[in-house]
């Protein structure tokens, strides 16, 4: 029991230095245009569980990373990372796509500051990341989240989540759409956080596999929340996916099946990185696979 509060402890701490980062790194309210730039702190600084940085911090400790300065490479990274998702998000609740009122209990960016100023924060959000993660100095870092957003990762997911709305599709096809709109990003902190830390060969290439079935994991679990969780938790409407015919992991497989399949992707990810001892991406992993929200 010690340990979980030490991982959950240290987990928390991490978040309060994510918010430090964004803080730090997003354009100011006071600079022009202020409208475009509240709209984006708005949306970044909502809350959220800030996995995604956090999973790169604590994969580049994994790997021997120096942590000595507060200026780090990773630093910069792991803000990258959560603008990209938060970008992502702004363009998900868009009425083209699914149209939501409601992002982590308040209202989604469009609903708050209009279409226009949505798509314009998040295209921002993208520029500025991308802005830091070069000025990590590596440019495999760069190429690695160009990959995870682009047309064979997050963006190539997204298309396919919409052409697959009121369709009977396969258990292949809904694992393809899920490793790519959520997992690829979350594969990607991983790899990022690895990169840094100079990290190659078996260990890189079982922290990718990590990363992939947590990844996966993350979202048949938030599948499974949109028909069992609860809204206060969720910070949003449940039952969306249903009412807007969403293709999702339970509605191809069942749910019974769904959820032992999170189980085993959570256990197989463990596997990959707990030496018996336990450590912090051990932990996020089990965070992953009991969270309600």
């Amino acid at each position: 029991m010690s340990h979980l509060v030490s991982f959950k402890s240290t987990f928390d701490e991490r978040r309060v230095l994510v918010e430090s980062l964004l803080e730090k790194y997003l354009p100011a309210v006071a600079m022009e245009p202020r409208m475009l730039h509240e709209a984006m702190r708005y949306s970044v600084l909502a809350g959220g569980k800030r996995l995604r940085p956090i999973l790169a911090l604590s994969t580049y400790e994994h790997c021997g990373g120096r942590t000595s300065s507060s200026d780090l490479p990773i630093h910069r990274a792991m803000a990258a990372l959560e603008m990209v998702h938060t970008y992502s998000l702004i363009h998900d609740d868009l009425p083209c796509m699914d149209d939501d009122d409601l992002r982590r209990g308040m209202p989604t960016c469009h609903k708050k500051f209009g279409e226009a100023t949505a798509v314009l924060a998040g295209d921002a959000l993208h520029v500025v990341a991308f802005q830091l993660m070069a000025q990590t100095g590596m440019v495999q870092v760069v190429e690695e989240l160009a990959e995870a957003v682009g047309t064979f990762g997050m963006i190539g997911g997204q298309v396919a989540d919409v052409e697959a709305e009121g369709k009977n599709i396969s258990e292949r096809e809904i694992v393809y759409i899920h490793k790519r709109k959520t997992g690829a990003l979350i594969r990607c902190s991983v790899r990022i956080g690895a990169l840094l830390a100079v990290s190659s060969g078996q260990s890189f290439a079982r922290l990718s596999q990590y990363g992939e079935k947590i990844g996966l994991a993350f979202q048949i679990i938030d599948d499974i929340l949109d028909v069992e969780g609860d809204p206060t938790l969720l910070g949003k409407n449940a039952g969306s996916d249903s009412r807007k015919q969403k293709a999702t992991y339970p509605g191809v497989v069942g749910m019974e099946q769904a959820r032992a399949d999170a189980n085993r992707l959570i256990d197989e990810a463990i596997a990959l990185v707990d030496d018996g001892s336990g450590n912090m991406l051990s932990w996020v992993a089990r965070f992953i696979g009991q969270r309600e929200s």
